[in-house]
């Protein structure tokens, strides 16, 4: 019997290794790209019956993320395989990360044939910007050899060449490129973060990606111009455009994804982070290469326990010696001259900025330490407001706004925003009323009129008469396109303005607006015309708007008087609803009485006048539809 024990074992334990043998594993394998900086594969197992996919999740403490149950892999020779099941998360369910905002699952797929090199992981193709990681390597340790672009080349560093000034011109700029290891199924689009320093605006631009990979857009502007694309793999990467110019962009999303990842970013870097040709090329270059991906805001706030004891004063010397060893990091770095300007400046402007957010600060940083209670945040800032003193930052350090140079900073719009409505003062202070700074404070005064939908007068005709040609340029053009706008607004039908009854008081006030509508389904929506995600917000649910046309919804937009009457007017021809501009006092209450805490706010009331729905901040157009058709089946269901 002893030695039949003896047999069985051996047996038992040869199967055993010879199971552990068909298993394959590949310890953090290397991958070209990834959609997202949330999930990364630790681990492959490849075996008879299943392919396992060790993950790793990075993302906000107490937040979910989701796998699609339709998840699958896609092998190099094209291959499919549906997911099976997972172990530590369930496909299709909210999947909650602890408190450290780090956590680890798998995920099964069938068994892959032996000739399988890589495979892509992707999302339902369903869920919209599901996660997908491209090219997961089975094979080896390195990724397959990356041919570059003829253009895609790396410019040799001039040590002494200074930061040149900025061109003032009106005109066109083309930007063209391409995405690096671009696969089928990557994003079909991205913004480009403009930042138009010489009219006191930023705006994002949407570039069309073609199944290459290649892309290409005109721009009109006036003068170089910082720009910045933000990647799916949490960098920012900068470059400059300038009237007359072809600017090249060649992203390399290999790189980036090194860059992103935990188990791969202490590697040798896959090349430059981008190949960039064009106005400032070599400072571009080196900007990617080596300014922080983390600004001086983002971690001041990811540290506002830093300031749970600190009064205005400390605050500000705290903000300080944060700038201080962030400049001394810049002078270490080996970048030439006009680059470690450009950064300096950078470093100034954003220190400036910071300042100015001081009370924000305090406030976030009393909040997380529940010294105060939310419904008390706004006097709390308000009281810290009005202690900052006139010139806490001074007056004269501030001249660094009217150097040509720093209009090429990504910071400048941020620090001299602020300023334009003191430029008296700091005429005063600085000795001077001529310089950039108050060329474009002119300039930026017109052009806002212009964005409020206020034509420009003939009084300020004669003054655009005296600046510079491309500002003159710019303006009439812009104030061309608004008369033509006006004019084209009288035409236009699908909204109507609406009056509030004056006998109405406070408390009764929105139920006499919504009870015009009694019997409806409605989206109501407290905007503002000055809010920025409230018109990207409108614009994106007008095809849902046209598409839900059959179903009985009514759409009510309420504003009040911080919205510019004649902005208001000419802006909402294209937002089709109902509208209402309350006064200063109703909207006050309006709000308080609804909890909008900031805009837009919306509300989706049933036709019983009863609030089904609430969110403050836009929750995406497929989410604004779901719970608008789930009201209106709802009272469907009720008929039935």
């Amino acid at each position: 019997m002893k030695h039949l024990h003896f047999i069985l074992a051996g047996l038992l334990i040869g199967i055993s290794c010879s199971l552990h043998a068909r298993n394959r594993v590949i310890e953090r394998p290397p991958f070209l790209v990834r959609n997202t900086t949330s999930i990364e594969v630790s681990k492959v197992v490849l075996s008879d019956t299943a392919t396992v996919l060790h993950i790793y999740a990075k993302y906000r403490p107490k937040y979910w993320i989701k796998i699609g149950p339709n998840s699958y892999l896609q092998d190099n020779n094209g291959e499919t395989y549906p997911l099976r099941s997972g172990i530590g998360i369930t496909a299709g369910k909210e999947f909650w990360m602890p408190e450290s905002g780090e956590a680890e699952f798998q995920l099964v797929f069938p068994p892959l044939p032996e000739g399988v090199t890589s495979v892509d992981f992707s999302e339902d193709k369903e869920v919209e910007n599901g996660f997908s990681i491209w090219g997961i390597q089975l094979k080896g340790n390195k990724l397959p050899k990356q041919v570059l672009p003829p253009n895609a080349i790396v410019h040799k560093a001039d040590a002494k060449a200074e930061l040149p000034q900025p061109t003032l011109r009106y005109g066109k700029a083309t930007l063209t490129g391409k995405l690096l290891d671009f696969r089928p199924g990557m994003k079909s689009s991205f913004k480009v973060v403009v930042q138009e320093n010489w009219k006191g605006d930023v705006s994002g631009i949407t570039l069309d990606i073609n199944p290459d990979g290649s892309f290409s857009k005109e721009m009109t502007l006036l003068g170089t111009t910082p720009c910045s694309i933000y990647t799916d793999q949490g960098s920012e990467i900068y470059f400059f455009m300038e009237p007359g110019k072809t600017t090249e962009v060649y992203l390399n999303q290999r790189e980036l994804t090194r860059r992103s990842s935990k188990f791969h970013n202490e590697e040798k870097p896959y090349g430059e982070p981008a190949y960039i040709n064009g106005p400032l090329q070599l400072v571009a270059q080196e900007l990617n290469r080596y300014q922080s991906g983390e600004s001086m805001m983002t971690r001041l706030y990811q540290s506002s326990a830093v300031f749970a004891d600190k009064d205005i004063d400390a605050a500000k010397e705290y903000i300080l010696k944060v700038s201080d060893e962030a400049q001394s990091d810049i002078d270490k770095l080996p970048c030439s001259a006009s680059t470690r300007q450009l950064l300096s400046i950078n470093n100034r402007l954003e220190t400036y900025s910071m300042l100015v957010f001081v009370p924000n600060l305090l406030t976030s940083s009393a909040l997380h330490a529940n010294r105060i209670k939310e419904k008390d945040a706004q006097d709390f800032y308000q009281q810290l407001q009005q202690k900052i003193p006139a010139e806490y930052i001074p007056y004269s350090d501030l001249a660094l706004l009217n150097v040509p140079q720093s209009v090429l900073s990504s910071q400048y719009h941020n620090a001299a925003i602020r300023y334009i409505h003191k430029r008296n003062e700091l005429a005063k202070a600085w000795g001077t009323d001529k310089g950039i700074f108050f060329d474009i404070a002119r300039n930026v005064s017109f052009y806002w009129n212009i964005k409020d939908f206020t034509p420009l007068t003939d009084a300020q005709k004669d003054t655009l008469a005296t600046m510079p040609g491309a500002y003159r340029e710019m303006l009439t053009a812009a104030n061309d396109e608004l008369l033509a706008q006006i004019e084209a607004n009288k035409e236009k039908t699908g909204y109507v303005i609406n009056q509030v009854d004056e006998n109405v008081g406070n408390e009764d006030l929105f139920a006499s607006i919504i009870g015009r509508y009694k019997g409806k389904v409605l989206l109501v929506d407290f905007w503002a015309t000055w809010c920025g995600p409230c018109r990207m917000a409108n614009k994106a649910i007008a095809p849902m708007k046209e598409e839900l046309k059959a179903e009985d919804i009514v759409y009510l937009y309420i504003t009040g008087e911080t919205s510019p009457l004649n902005t208001w007017k000419n802006m909402i021809p294209d937002i089709h609803g109902e509208h209402f501009r309350v006064t200063e006092d109703q909207w006050k209450f309006l709000r308080e009485q609804h909890e909008v805490k900031g805009v837009p706010t919306y509300l989706i009331i049933d036709r019983e006048g009863s609030v089904k729905f609430r969110s403050t901040g836009f929750p995406g157009v497929a989410k604004m539809k779901e719970e608008l058709l789930k009201a209106v089946k709802q009272e469907e269901g009720k008929k039935g």
